[in-house]
């Protein structure tokens, strides 16, 4: 009997598109990004600011599991509860853009 080296696959990444409040959003979710730690990207188009980011751009890092231990179906999921959460408590009702 010869000992096989044990390997474990990382879970896929996954993509994400979804409107919150009329703005696009855009999640890439790697649960497993270098082995160590959770990683969700936040993209707006067009750049429009959100309560968690004023450029409409946002990299998290969470400890590997929290999206599932979120007990949310995906990341997409995890995020919109995340930009309710940040909204209601910051009394956010939109992007403010600047004209000059």
């Amino acid at each position: 009997m010869t000992d096989q080296p044990h390997t474990t696959e990382a879970p896929a990444a996954s993509e994400h598109e979804f409107t919150w409040r009329g703005i696009s959003v855009h999640v890439l979710h790697v649960p497993a990004w270098h082995s160590t730690i959770e990683w969700i990207e936040i993209k707006t188009k067009d750049s429009i600011p959100l309560p968690i980011t004023e450029t409409g751009y946002r990299s998290h890092f969470v400890p590997m599991g929290s999206v599932a231990a979120s007990g949310y179906k995906n990341a997409a999921a995890f995020v919109q509860a995340w930009l309710e959460h940040e909204a209601k408590k910051t009394g956010w009702n939109g992007a403010q853009l600047a004209l000059f």
